[in-house]
């Protein structure tokens, strides 16, 4: 396992989430891309976890195949199988210009699952060994 990496993962996920947090107390609320954010820190989390149990995880972006990976290392990841349905929908196709009826309560839902996911018990351990 490469430890550089497994931090790189973490740190830009941290950055993701808290870009997301800035965008949130924007004038502007860009509701679409805090929930990729959102979706995309989680993603990193995953991967980062992965990563750190010697799994290179495949390119994707469905963070329900990517929890389904990690559940199998560890069980704690089912108690966020829930937020990953949820930011699900925001990983891949919210990028490109569409209608997309995303409300404040989603983007609040989305900040509150992904740090759900960063304070999940498997990724705070994660972290907490690579600070």
């Amino acid at each position: 396992m490469n430890i550089e990496e497994v931090k790189e993962w973490l740190r830009f996920a941290d950055d993701d989430l808290y870009s997301a947090k800035i965008l949130n107390d924007a004038v502007r609320k860009p509701h679409e891309i805090i929930c990729y954010h959102c979706a995309q820190a989680v993603e990193k989390y995953l991967k980062g976890y992965l990563i750190s149990r010697d799994i290179i995880p495949e390119k994707s972006h469905n963070l329900l195949f990517l929890n389904r990976i990690c559940t199998e290392k560890d069980n704690d990841f089912c108690n966020i199988q829930s937020s990953c349905d949820f930011l699900n929908q925001f990983a891949t196709a919210i990028r490109y210009p569409h209608k997309y009826d995303i409300t404040e309560n989603d983007v609040d839902f989305s900040i509150k699952a992904a740090e759900k996911v960063k304070n999940s018990k498997p990724i705070t351990e994660l972290i907490n060994n690579y600070e």
